[in-house]
């Protein structure tokens, strides 16, 4: 299966709280989007394995995504090596995505920054045809995705480009309260976290307000690029803006 794009997220939430927003935008328009957790989110100190999975197919489902795989990376401890590595290049070559969403190179948990380059790095590398890979016994064609674009999640970053997402803002939210044991869960005996409280969901839509706020839209999400992105003409400027 062709996708127009794949996001990639180190743990089943990431993709929802980053990008939630413009992958239902994408869709609306008739794109086809997939995600990819690297891990299962197994360190998680709610939840478990089982659950996460429940979580995230429920979230898919709202999202509305074509396409949702793991690849059973070690949560806080997988590596940026050649194993790793080779295993995304293979996925990438498997849907050859034109873009590819990833988490922030800097972020509050380590593992978010060390996946964005390791993804960043096999984008790359996924392009190079003497690089060897099999799916199912056949040898992968040599596929670059156009783009790679970072989206912002806990730490703030100042964005390159921010997404209009005030037509899906709702049903990002409604994606991101499927993970029913991570977020703010009345009644559970789990242990608070930094990301149960109450608050945590309040300051996801503060984020979005203020990053719309700086295109004149009600709620947006932000992006980070190492590519420079190009307009033909300031008509195509205007266009966007309205």
């Amino acid at each position: 299966m062709k996708l127009d794009i794949l996001a990639f997220g180190v743990h089943p939430d990431d993709v929802e709280l980053g990008c939630g927003g413009t992958i239902i935008n994408a869709i609306v328009e008739g794109k086809k989007v997939g995600i990819i957790d690297l891990t299962q989110g197994e360190l998680g100190t709610r939840g478990t394995i089982e659950t996460r999975y429940a979580e995230a197919d429920a979230a898919a489902k709202v999202l509305g995504v074509s396409v949702r795989d793991n690849l059973k990376m070690e949560d806080g401890f997988f590596k940026h090596d050649k194993t790793n590595v080779e295993h995304v290049i293979r996925t990438i070559r498997k849907y050859q995505p034109e873009i590819i969403l990833c988490n922030a190179p800097e972020d509050r948990h380590p593992d978010h920054g060390r996946s964005s380059k390791m993804v960043e790095e096999a984008a790359f590398l996924s392009g190079l045809r003497k690089i060897e890979t099999k799916e199912d016994g056949k040898l992968q064609e040599a596929w670059r995705p156009t783009y790679v674009f970072n989206y912002l999640q806990d730490r703030f970053l100042q964005p390159q480009f921010v997404i209009d997402i005030s037509n899906s803002f709702e049903e990002k939210l409604a994606a991101l309260l499927c993970y029913k044991t991570q977020f703010n869960s009345p009644g559970t005996n789990e242990p608070q976290t930094y990301i149960s409280t109450p608050q945590f969901l309040e300051t996801v839509k503060a984020k979005a307000l203020m990053l719309g706020k700086q295109i004149g839209v009600q709620y947006a999400e932000g992006y980070l690029s190492n590519k420079i992105l190009g307009l033909r003409s300031f008509d195509s400027f205007i266009q966007n803006i309205t």
